[in-house]
């Protein structure tokens, strides 16, 4: 076994003797990384590396057991070099083989790191460099049957090409878009308005930045602030831009924001012309600025200042985004995750949180490798569904009419239409609606209408009404287990275990919603930081065939304990337990509208859902061309996707009691986010 604290005291000593050399190419690159910054990366990771066993247990590398395991790392040609060692650290320090291809900028500095690993005794062939053009090696490289699992940091159009170069591969994808994203920075009249103006200096003028900053000042405090920039900005030295090409871009920006009202706050002149440019606004009150903070289709970063602690903590609470600092700026540190909410990604790197991209149950098969199948994503899901009874048919001779559940009420489906139910034997056994895309609109808007509410519940209220569920299934326990015996033809017994195994899924979700609550790592920097896991939003939940009563208890169980909101497509094979567990949900006291259920073919189901842009995530259990299709849409408007495909993956036993399983399920239901509260 490699002495990982050895490897890491030769790399410190290599980066202190040759951080001169790495500075200057970072700077060639105008991508600047400090040693520093580099050497607290390395040591953060090989503590983990080093207790990665003991602390993570259950969970091994992606792919370990049948390959190599290979994660390839992506960067576009306009990434740090920190944003490119922030996954390869942790790659590596987990157990995986890595193959970098880095941008053209990046790639001398990031092949002499390469060079100094090897030095420092790290096996050849651990860590490889793949320089060239980003997208054509990034698929290429993926296509090899090796590659567990593809990451991605740059900017949304790169990004968007990769997936949907990758989809149909058989391989994971997850994207880091903070290239380009439009952070707030917001000015409160409670403000220390020098130390905030000083920071805008600092951060929006900056020569190399990997976003774009939108200044928010309250009006009470405009008039100071403008005043203040104006001097600072009158001696200013003009940032040149990076490209003579981007010149008309600026120009292009500062007409079409006096065309729509906009005032030049200060005309700087001379050569080369200034490339940042910085949009002010002003807001009345502390709920409209974190409004105006939120109004973005991204999500990375905002920078609040004020010296009230509760507004802090308030507005950093509110905002939709990844980090927040409060009286600060850019701060980094590895023992914090960085997750982008909205369009700025998918990912979670930094922390404990950002390894388990990079990881797998140990319960769990490595993921099957496929090739891209021949989907026409125009016309994906847009076939009717089979065996459908028309609206108006004679119904007095056939078995029972289920109806679907959208906001809180049954309802028929929008179509009018329904689908046949099938016994094992193949006899008609009940007819349920067909469900499409305007049923999934009305479960998005009913959710988008209490979800905001459930997540501000305290956890200990969504406890009580997950152990409401739980209570109430008990009581229809009976009828349940006679359902999933005439729909599945499971023997009587084991129809009660199923039922037995949900209720205590639903037991254990509700003691879990006050137990997962993030921390307070510690940080070099003086001052605290937080971490804190937040709900996605609305999740799309498309059901397996196994189990299918205690999947979807399972599934709609993680996802409502960490405060989301739920639109649950049952397995069109066995939909009847799903639509029995309906009068569970009437019963309890959970607000309607937090969990939908729709019917139909899982086809057209899985397109309306995929291409509605308020849905944050979607996990599926289906075809193989569904997860491509998936893969292929949900680039934009970008989704986190779980993606299981059941001819290939195999059946998932969802009665396992490994901790590992709850534990990824419960990783896939959140999103996190980081405060920095400095003290001085």
């Amino acid at each position: 076994m490699l002495c990982i604290i050895c490897i890491t005291c030769v790399l410190v000593s290599s980066l202190q003797r040759h951080g001169q050399c790495l500075s200057e190419l970072c700077d060639l690159a105008q991508s600047p990384s400090s040693p520093s910054a580099l050497v607290r990366l390395l040591q953060y990771y090989s503590g983990w590396a080093q207790l990665r066993d003991s602390l993570i247990p259950d969970w091994t590398p992606r792919g370990k057991c049948c390959t190599t395991v290979i994660v390839k790392l992506v960067v576009s040609d306009d990434c740090s070099l920190y944003s490119l060692m922030l996954k390869v650290l942790p790659a590596l320090a987990m157990g995986n083989a890595v193959v970098a291809i880095p941008g053209v900028g990046t790639a001398p500095p990031v092949l002499l790191l390469a060079q100094l690993f090897v030095e420092a005794g790290l096996p050849a062939g651990v860590l490889n460099v793949v320089t060239g053009s980003v997208l054509s090696l990034g698929s290429k490289v993926a296509q090899n049957p090796h590659v567990s699992y593809v990451t991605y940091s740059g900017n949304k159009k790169d990004g968007e090409i990769l997936c949907r170069a990758t989809a149909g591969m058989g391989v994971p994808v997850s994207l880091s878009l903070s290239l380009g994203a439009t952070c707030p920075f917001i000015i409160f009249e409670s403000a220390d308005i020098d130390s905030a103006v000083d920071g805008v200096i600092e951060t929006a003028f900056k020569k190399n930045r990997e976003c774009q900053w939108m200044l928010c000042v309250q009006e009470s405090v405009w008039d100071s602030v403008v005043a203040r920039l104006k001097v600072r900005m009158a001696g200013m030295k003009s940032v040149p831009l990076l490209a003579e090409g981007d010149r008309k871009l600026v120009d292009a920006a500062v007409q079409e924001a006096q065309q729509q009202g906009a005032t030049p706050l200060l005309h700087l002149c001379g050569d080369p012309i200034p490339g940042p440019l910085l949009p002010l606004l002003s807001f009345r009150s502390h709920g409209e600025g974190v409004t105006l903070g939120n109004h973005s289709p991204h999500g990375q970063a905002a920078s609040l200042w004020t010296e009230d602690l509760t507004l802090a903590l308030e507005a950093a609470k509110s905002l939709s985004v990844g980090a927040v600092w409060v009286n600060s700026h850019s701060v980094m540190d590895p023992s914090l995750p960085l997750s982008g909410h909205k369009e700025s990604g998918n990912c979670i790197d930094g922390g404990k949180e950002g390894l388990f991209q990079f990881l797998r149950p140990s319960s769990l098969p490595p993921l099957p490798r496929s090739s891209p199948a021949s989907v026409d994503y125009s016309t994906f899901g847009t076939a009717a569904s089979a065996a459908i009874i028309p609206e108006g048919s004679n119904s007095s001779s056939t078995p029972r009419s289920y109806l679907q559940y959208v906001g809180g009420k049954q309802c028929k489906s929008e179509s009018g239409s329904s689908v046949c139910v099938l016994a094992p034997g193949g006899t008609v056994l009940a007819y349920c609606p067909d469900g499409g895309r305007k049923d999934v609109r009305n479960a998005v808007e009913a959710a988008i209408k209490v979800q905001p509410g459930w997540m501000k519940k305290s956890p200990v209220a969504r406890a009580q009404s997950l152990f409401s569920l739980a209570e109430t299934l008990e009581l229809k326990r009976r009828d349940m287990a006679v359902s999933l015996h005439s729909q599945t033809g499971l023997s009587l017994e084991k129809a009660d275990m199923e039922v037995e195994l949900s209720i205590a899924q639903l037991c254990d979700w509700a003691a879990r919603c006050d137990k997962e609550r993030g921390g307070v790592p510690s940080v070099p920097q003086s001052g605290s930081a937080l971490s804190i896991p937040e709900a996605l939003g609305v999740v799309g939940v498309v059901l397996p065939d196994s189990s299918p009563l205690l999947s979807m208890v399972s599934l709609l169980a993680a996802a409502v304990a960490m405060g989301n909101a739920v639109i649950m497509v049952p397995s069109p094979k066995y939909p009847l337990p799903a639509l029995e567990f309906i009068q569970v949900l009437q019963s309890s006291d959970l607000p309607g509208g937090v969990v939908s259920i729709i019917t139909g073919g899982r086809d057209q189901l899985t397109q309306a859902l995929a291409n509605h842009s308020v849905i944050k995530a979607i996990w599926y259990w289906g075809s193989m061309e569904g997860c491509q299709f998936l893969q292929h849409t949900c680039a934009s408007p970008l989704k986190s996707l779980w993606l299981h495909c059941q001819e290939k993956d195999g059946v998932r036993d969802w009665a396992q009691p490994h901790a590992s399983l709850q534990e990824e399920m419960w990783r896939q239901a959140v999103q996190w986010k980081s405060v920095w509260i400095p003290t001085a």
